[in-house]
């Protein structure tokens, strides 16, 4: 009842000394203030800690048997998970993994939750209860149509011509202050004329000869006759791929292998065949 919400209000706010809710008279809504915002966030990271305690228990009880829950992004998906997949589950046949594919960004707050318990991502890590070990290093590239005059060079334009060139480009936060940054140093605006996190659509963009793109090279359907990768030169730092997991968390068997095939299987191919 509405009372009994009210006492418990009192109760919460009685405990940390704080007003917590903005009431309105004679309006139906309430507002935290900004005390109530600050115990929400701790709120919520006391949940998903209690959330990752749970899910520790039920693996630890597992051992190496069960269930192993790894995040992923379209690159790592296309040119890793499918070795990776075929040596983990040849050593350890009876864990099941179930993969979970996201964005880079919705990746980490999964394993947070205790949801995942490891996940593929690019360091830097954003802040958080986080370990990670460091896997490959990927090359940007910039794609050109393959009818293109581009193409016929050995390597893609300098920064300075690529200003000048009309772009296809991501949406994600992180890639577009890091690559569009790079044209903007050359006193350039960026000259977009589409964007999108799909890696399939940006190289349809570039082969249809609607702009260029820089991309990891990772990102690449090499497959595609349609475009040509570029190599640049070291102005554009790699993005270094990692696998991630909670440090406050116990990790079972079957995570550490996973982790430890995963850094055999990239230090193997020195990048070779994700090229």
């Amino acid at each position: 009842t509405q009372s009994a919400v009210s006492q418990q209000i009192a109760t919460l706010e009685s405990l940390v000394g704080q007003r917590l809710i903005e009431r309105s008279r004679g309006q139906p809504s309430v507002d935290l203030t900004e005390a109530g915002r600050l115990l929400l966030a701790h709120g919520n990271a006391i949940i998903a800690r209690l959330s990752a305690a749970r899910a520790d228990f039920e693996a630890f009880g597992k051992g190496a048997l069960g269930v192993l829950r790894v995040g992923t992004y379209q690159s790592i998906s296309t040119h890793i998970l499918p070795s990776l997949m075929r040596d983990f589950s040849t050593a350890w046949p009876d864990v099941e993994v179930r993969l979970s594919e996201a964005s880079t960004e919705g990746l980490l707050p999964q394993v947070e939750r205790g949801e995942i318990d490891l996940t593929f991502d690019v360091l830097p890590l954003s802040e958080g209860p986080f370990e990670s070990v460091e896997l490959v290093r990927d090359p940007y590239v910039v794609l050109v149509a393959a009818h293109s005059p581009l193409a016929r060079r050995k390597h893609a334009p300098d920064r300075r011509e690529l200003a000048t060139l009309p772009w296809i480009s991501y949406r994600h936060p992180r890639d577009v202050a890091m690559l569009e940054g790079l044209l903007r140093g050359q006193g350039a605006e960026p000259r977009v004329i589409f964007r999108s996190d799909d890696n399939g659509a940006v190289q349809g963009m570039v082969g249809a000869g609607l702009g260029v793109a820089l991309v990891p090279n990772l990102a690449v359907d090499k497959r595609d006759p349609s475009v040509v990768a570029l190599s640049l030169d070291d102005a554009v730092p790699p993005r270094a791929l990692c696998l991630a997991w909670h440090r406050d968390r116990y990790r079972s068997p079957a995570a550490r292998a996973f982790t430890d095939a995963a850094i055999r299987l990239c230090a193997r191919s020195d990048a070779g065949p994700f090229t």
